[in-house]
């Protein structure tokens, strides 16, 4: 059996080497040994291991990405090929149906999109196509992130595409520590459904509401693209690598930021809030309100 020490000398390693904030490091590394020395994670089980070191991760260093999670499936401590990893996750993305959970006509002919994960577009673009093409004819649209999960930058750029004109609108930035570049995300020229412009879109969000969910939050907030009703979300703006540490401990390492070309910043740590405060169970009905009035 794998030590705590070993877990976390591994977790350690990975963190001081792709960290998107190397200055902060040091101090991470030194909070969690002096934790080791002083007993705190004696007694502990692997999962109660990745929660208690979760919570000093964040204690010191407050990114919500930033984790030790436990997998009750065993993980290969073999790096995966790129292919088996890429099917792998396709199989995962076809099983939830590309993250649409419903698309559908409301009431008063208005569009409804539940979303709980936003995959990539080279993978989810057929089925956000079919989405876009089922809500086109509708007098406004809801979008539902409210138990959205997260997802990639490039599936929202795709969702985002399809709620402008063309492609000139500048959706986002992310820096990539590894590189040491920035990457810049626009609007798409080329769509496989219609646009869904000049009518009002509402987004729905919760204190679930997480990383590429936040990013779609808050790209069409700061663009005045969208109301966005319901709780301040999560606060998880950094693109994140997974890495095995233990068979059932994966350390997740955020390696890039996103810096918005608006506002220079992110929501990290703070969340995106809406333009109007509602419990999330009561969002959809005032959404719905504002669009019918």
């Amino acid at each position: 059996m794998i030590t705590h020490g070993a877990i976390l000398d591994a977790a350690l390693a990975r963190i001081t080497a792709g960290y998107v904030f190397p200055e902060k490091t040091a101090a991470i590394e030194a909070a969690i040994r002096s934790r080791l020395a002083e007993g705190a994670y004696e007694g502990l089980d692997e999962r109660g291991l990745c929660e208690r070191v979760t919570e000093d991760l964040q204690g010191v260093c407050p990114d919500k990405h930033l984790r030790l999670l436990w997998s009750e499936e065993p993980q290969s401590m073999d790096e995966e090929p790129e292919d088996v990893a890429r099917a792998r996750f396709e199989r995962y993305a076809r099983e939830k149906n590309y993250g649409i959970r419903r698309a559908e006509q409301l009431d008063g002919n208005i569009g409804y999109l539940d979303l709980r994960m936003i995959p990539p577009a080279a993978i989810g673009g057929p089925a956000i196509a079919a989405a876009m093409q089922l809500v086109a004819s509708t007098e406004a649209l809801v979008i539902d992130l409210r138990q959205c999960a997260g997802g990639s930058p490039e599936g929202v750029q795709l969702w985002c595409s399809y709620l402008f004109a063309d492609d000139e609108v500048h959706l986002n930035d992310i820096y990539d520590r590894a590189t040491d570049s920035t990457r810049q995300y626009w609007t798409l020229g080329h769509l496989a459904a219609p646009r869904y412009t000049d009518r009002p879109v509402a987004v729905l969000t919760s204190d679930f509401t997480f990383s590429g969910g936040e990013e779609l939050s808050y790209n069409l907030k700061v663009l005045k693209r969208a109301t966005l009703f319901g709780q301040t979300t999560r606060g998880g703006a950094h693109p994140t690598a997974r890495i095995p540490v233990a068979p059932h401990v994966m350390v997740t390492v955020p390696a890039a930021r996103s810096i918005n070309p608006v506002t220079g910043t992110n929501w990290e740590g703070v969340g995106v809030e809406p333009d109007v405060a509602v419990a999330a169970e009561d969002a959809l009905e005032k959404a719905l309100e504002h669009l019918r009035a």
